[in-house]
């Protein structure tokens, strides 16, 4: 798989007010250019089974591998053009509004080249656009304590393909978040409990037919809760923290049945990393850190008919300040735990985590 991505972005940024209402208003455009080549063989003589956790590396690609009968050849070429204006209006010292409409326009073209596919090459073009909208309101009844709200519409355009090689649909989405956010401590730690409710039309999963495909399930919603804390706990004690819990599901489909739960999201996921920095004497600038992650059950395809296993990851680092320069050693997954991030193509291929890795990284700043 290759792609090729080309870009432009560009905005202006302009502040006036209308009597005692103040805007800061936002008016952009982007254009985007994607290319997207997909190669595959196919080699009956490759060794089976396959550890997983214990590969053997250097079987592909074996001699001839590229001469082998193609086993799909795709290419899809991308235009986007997105124009988009949003006007922040202060109200008051302590209410705010947001307003911002987008408008995107973009042309695929695909093309699959004879293989075991595709008999004969395939070409086609397809166009979409779409308006999409967003709102939100920020509300503080005293300085350290922020109510929050806001409703958006996506319109996302996919270069993935159903068996017959046609383009999947758009994915369309809306959602709407609620949050409260507060200044602890004085004001050296920041926490966030937000609500959040989202729901995605057109969203490609693998065809349970044919996974190297995609099929478009017709609904499916995420909502839940997040809550995050960050900030100085102590001078040179710094901390980040999050825990979300996530109902993930179908809610409509022809083939899916309604209520069962998304392909890799665990309804309960929490991280933690800490660092602590020494703040005087010889050894000054000397700090160190721990974190966790946790990620729990998830389901393996739409079907639900296996879920990949909860895990838990310890990291680590030391590091080293001095004036401009810092020197730093982070290690990955210190008990060098075995799992799987998830299983994007369901019952035939299952991610495995990356072991036990040490990286050192040397910085200066200018």
């Amino acid at each position: 798989m290759e792609t090729e991505t080309y870009s432009l972005q560009t905005n202006l940024v302009g502040n006036f007010a209308t009597g005692s209402v103040k805007h800061t208003l936002l008016v952009g455009v982007d254009l985007s250019r994607t290319k997207d080549t997909a190669i595959g063989r196919l080699d009956f003589d490759l060794p089976v089974p396959l550890n997983f956790f214990d590969p053997v590396y250097g079987t592909v690609p074996r001699p001839g591998f590229e001469t082998l009968p193609g086993f799909f050849d795709q290419k899809v070429d991308s235009d986007r053009l997105g124009v988009y204006l949003q006007d922040q209006i202060s109200l008051f010292d302590n209410l705010k509004l947001l307003a911002g409409i987008r408008y995107d326009t973009v042309e695929q073209t695909i093309g699959s080249l004879e293989g075991f596919f595709t008999p004969t090459d395939v070409k086609t073009t397809e166009t979409n656009d779409a308006f999409t909208p967003r709102v939100g309101i920020v509300y503080q009844p005293i300085p350290q304590l922020s109510l929050y709200g806001s409703y958006s519409r996506s319109f996302l355009p996919v270069t993935t393909t159903f068996a017959d090689g046609s383009l999947l649909p758009p994915e369309e989405g809306q959602g709407f978040e609620f949050g409260i956010k507060t200044e602890l401590l004085e004001n050296r730690i920041s926490a966030t409990l937000a609500y959040f409710d989202i729901t995605k039309q057109n969203v490609g999963t693998p065809d349970p037919n044919d996974s190297f495909f995609s099929v478009a399930t017709g609904e499916q919603r995420s909502r839940g809760v997040e809550f995050d804390l960050s900030g100085q706990i102590l001078p040179g004690w710094n901390i980040i923290t999050a825990y979300a819990y996530t109902d993930a599901e179908v809610t409509k489909d022809n083939e899916i049945e309604k209520g069962n739960s998304l392909i890799g999201v665990p309804k309960h996921r929490a991280s933690l990393w800490t660092t602590y920095t020494i703040q005087s004497g010889d050894l000054e600038g000397l700090g160190f850190g721990i974190g966790f992650n946790f990620a729990g059950k998830r389901e393996g395809d739409l079907e639900n008919s296996f879920q990949v296993d909860s895990y838990f990851l310890t990291d680590a680092a030391i590091f080293y300040r001095r004036d401009n320069w810092r020197l730093a050693v982070n290690v990955k997954n210190i008990f060098d735990i075995d799992y799987s991030p998830g299983a994007p193509f369901g019952t035939t291929r299952i991610e495995v985590g990356e072991p036990l890795r040490v990286v050192g990284s040397f910085s200066i700043q200018f």
